[in-house]
């Protein structure tokens, strides 16, 4: 099967921004990421949090839990790729949730979000600055824009390094803060 143009770019992107880089540059990268989103949510409302801004998109705070769901398996799975051993799970699904993802109040899943985006950026903090043999799957989700201006998602898996691996948590939530943008424009109207 061959690679969509998107997706070898986005392979490029992983292994020069992921796996070249230095553990302490991955690091940083994450780390601001992490501060972006949560700055950005420290403006949202409970009411704003709760609503369903554009047809078809996730509300704020199921993207918040989106973000906390998925984080929290990953770090296992990088403090797994660090001791050079491959997580045996399979991949994380692309679209995990809670059950209830409105169940929660909004303070309490920002600090959830705080809570476990800490907790990976101590873990990356303190990787060593050596590659290693092990490989976890990741689902890849890309965004592809057909002939016909339409938007698709492609998805396909792709074992990474710990480099490569820590760099997605930067993609992944740069993705949904800018998805959480697009849904805040909406419910304020602007």
């Amino acid at each position: 099967m061959s690679l969509l143009p998107e997706q070898i770019k986005a392979m490029e992107y992983l292994e020069q921004q992921g796996s070249r880089r230095s553990a302490a540059q991955i690091a940083e990268r994450v780390a601001a990421s992490f501060r972006a989103i949560e700055e950005f949510l420290e403006e949202v409302s409970e009411t704003e949090a709760r609503a369903h801004g554009l047809p078809g998109e996730w509300s704020i705070q199921e993207v918040v839990d989106h973000l906390v769901v998925t984080h929290e398996p990953s770090i296992v799975e990088l403090r797994e790729l660090l001791a050079d051993e491959s997580p045996a799970g399979g991949p994380i699904p692309a679209a995990l949730q809670s059950p209830d993802p409105l169940a929660q109040r909004w303070p309490d899943l920002r600090a959830a979000l705080k809570r476990v985006q800490g907790e990976a950026a101590r873990v990356l903090r303190a990787a060593p600055d050596c590659p290693t043999e092990a490989r976890a799957e990741v689902v890849m989700v890309i965004n592809v824009t057909r002939e016909d201006g339409s938007v698709e998602p492609v998805h396909w898996i792709e074992k990474l390094d710990w480099k490569a691996y820590g760099i997605v948590f930067r993609l992944h939530v740069l993705d949904h803060l800018n998805q959480a943008k697009k849904v805040l424009r909406a419910v304020r109207g602007a």
